[in-house]
């Protein structure tokens, strides 16, 4: 008896797991981004400072896209016609941005979203964060 009632309570919390994302929360990717940290499966950490680089994303039910874009002081952006398109999907354990282009296909895990930030995690286990990007405000 000692030897089962350890399985069945780790059986019980992973049956108890809520997904890490919500679907409601999914709208909060539209928006402007920056990267803020890449965390590696070895613990190393990649810190970002001013981003020459942001990233504009658009969805619209599970369809999407994201731009590269490039910050300007006045407001404005220059930008390439470059786009990668994705789609999310639902899987075990939340949700995941797949992409897909002429060359390649890939996927990333949604594992936290919020009004502010956004993490995804992908298969190698690299984690990349991203805050909203606030622009920088020049005084007239």
């Amino acid at each position: 008896m000692s030897r089962i009632l350890p399985f069945f309570l780790i059986l019980m919390a992973m049956g108890c797991k809520k997904n890490i994302v919500a679907e409601t929360d999914l709208h909060y990717l539209n928006g402007y981004w920056e990267i803020d940290e890449v965390v590696f499966p070895d613990g190393s950490i990649k810190e970002y400072g001013m981003n020459p680089n942001i990233d504009f994303i658009q969805l619209k039910e599970s369809e999407g896209y994201r731009k590269k874009m490039q910050p300007k002081f006045d407001g404005s952006y220059n930008t390439s016609n470059d786009v990668e398109t994705f789609s999310v999907a639902e899987v075990s354990n939340g949700f995941a941005m797949r992409y897909k282009n002429d060359f390649s296909e890939w996927e990333e895990t949604l594992v936290q979203l919020d009004s502010t930030s956004f993490a995804v995690v992908n298969p190698e286990g690299i984690t990349y964060f991203y805050k909203r990007f606030e622009p920088i405000k020049m005084p007239k």
